[in-house]
């Protein structure tokens, strides 16, 4: 299993949102096809066909659970990562 397949699923099963580390969510979210771009400190992640935009913040290397519970719901709200 690939690191972005067992993320994805550590992801999902969402029992785990504060051990998320920023930089593997980031590659996630880049595999997704998401495309980066920073605007001041905090990079924004968007993608076509999806209307909300991320913002990840970094604490102390991982991301904030809320951030992660919101990832969680555009991944199941627009499927993605189902098709890899």
């Amino acid at each position: 299993m690939r690191r972005h397949e067992r993320l994805l699923q550590t992801l999902l099963r969402g029992r785990s949102d504060a051990n998320i580390r920023w930089a593997d969510l980031r590659a996630l979210l880049l595999h997704l096809g998401f495309s980066e771009r920073v605007r001041g400190s905090h990079p924004l992640f968007d993608k076509e066909g999806v209307v909300e935009i991320v913002n990840l913040q970094s604490r102390v290397g991982h991301v904030k659970p809320y951030q992660v519970r919101q990832i969680r719901k555009l991944i199941l709200q627009y499927n993605l990562g189902r098709d890899d």
